[in-house]
């Protein structure tokens, strides 16, 4: 099978910063862009979950959460999912206060030192296992570096999960919460099984042969990515095999639904059992054209789209930020709301955690992500204030 390039590998890079509507998807935007201008359109009202009576915040409290960062007030996706009225639920509702730390692994295209997390970036590992991909001069080592101009798309996706709230830059969603950089691309964006698989593996603490346990394992495994070289037909057995290990270690795995506006039960790991698969949705919080869809898709999350992007701190990007839209960018946003859950309940388990954020989805407008029906979105829009409220109603996962 011919090497399907970044733009399709790396879900959301072909559509990065671009101002205007995608005439072609499958056309990569290689270079890097200028980040795109502001739209104008309004965001659509999106209900609160109905699945827990806790009150709701009050408009004191919600404030006192409000972070000081000056991208925020740009920063739409996090209304869109209501993380104000999540972060105003949690001890001391202080922007500092976030609960117990929570690590997640980023499996994608490694290490990139991030003014966001400072500290709490860490560089794990690089899978990349041909020297002649890796771009870096070698195969595997403890060195996970991102190579190349699309560094960037790991940054931002770690940026997204947990950029410090500090007055400056970005907000992230979980501002306590630890990164572990896990490099399974290659310099061109591409991704083989092997390295998927055991890149998998070491992010929860599994044993892989040949390379050192990782010290910092992790209980939430984000994949904004799909496996190349193989047909497009289902999840491919060698990546079932290491999701169901990962899962069975108490490690949740979140993937993008990809970007070729088809049914996500074609890729791997998007297919894959146990397996919260996300898609993107619009300020609208309509699917874009870009956006996977069907019965694999667990639920929606901002993903943007070519006017309107999801608006994140880059140090590679101009003035300091991006606005990339794609799934990439809707996964990370999942991530980041599970590691809020498990910083106050750290005993839940990967299906429990499927559940409070499926459960407390919000309705989309209009009741449906798509005027076609087949097109699916899964169980609605990710409501971090509906999910913190199930697990801090719940005795279980203390």
């Amino acid at each position: 099978m011919t090497p399907r390039l970044l733009a399709r590998t790396l879900l959301g890079a072909a559509l990065l910063g671009s101002a205007a509507p995608a005439q072609d998807l499958t056309l990569p935007e290689l270079s890097p862009l200028p980040a795109a201008p502001r739209s104008s359109a309004p965001l659509v009202p999106l209900p609160a979950s109905t699945a827990s009576t806790t009150p709701t915040p009050s408009p004191t409290a919600a404030s006192a959460a409000t972070p000081s960062d000056p991208l925020y007030a740009r920063q739409w996706n996090l209304s869109a999912v209501r993380l104000p009225q999540a972060w105003a639920l949690l001890p001391g509702t202080g922007t500092g206060a976030r609960g117990a730390p929570v690590t997640v692994a980023v499996l994608d295209t490694g290490y990139v030192p991030s003014p966001e997390l400072g500290a709490r970036a860490i560089n794990g590992y690089d899978f990349v296992s041909s020297p002649a991909r890796a771009g870096d001069g070698n195969g595997r080592d403890p060195e996970a570096h991102a190579v190349g101009e699309f560094a960037y798309h790991s940054e931002i996706i770690a940026n997204l999960i947990g950029a410090a709230h500090d007055g400056r830059g970005m907000a992230g969603i979980n501002p306590q919460a630890r990164v572990v950089h896990v490099r399974v691309a290659a310099v061109d964006g591409t991704i083989e099984v092997p390295d998927l698989v055991d890149g998998l593996k070491w992010a929860a603490g599994l044993s892989v042969p040949g390379v050192p346990a990782n010290p910092n394992p992790a209980r939430i495994l984000n994949l904004s990515l799909y496996a190349d070289f193989i047909p497009l037909t289902g999840c491919d057995a060698r990546v079932q095999a290491a999701v169901d290990a990962v899962t069975a270690k108490g490690a949740l795995v979140i993937a993008g639904a990809a970007n070729d506006g088809r049914d996500a039960g074609g890729y791997s790991p998007a297919g894959c059992r146990n397996v919260l698969t996300v898609t993107s949705v619009n300020a609208a919080g309509q699917r874009p054209g870009y956006a996977n869809w069907g019965r694999t898709v667990a639920l929606a999350a901002p993903g943007g789209d070519p006017t309107q992007g999801i608006v994140a701190s880059s140090a590679a990007g101009p003035g300091g930020e991006r606005s990339p839209n794609g799934t990439s960018f809707a996964a990370p946003h999942a991530a980041g709301v599970a590691s809020l859950l498990l910083g106050v309940r750290p005993g839940l388990s990967p299906a429990l955690l499927r559940s409070y954020l499926t459960r407390s989805a919000a309705l989309f407008p209009g009741g449906r992500c798509d005027p076609q029906p087949e097109r699916t979105c899964g169980a609605g829009l990710l409501n971090a204030e509906g999910a913190l409220k199930l697990a801090l109603a719940s005795s279980l996962g203390k």
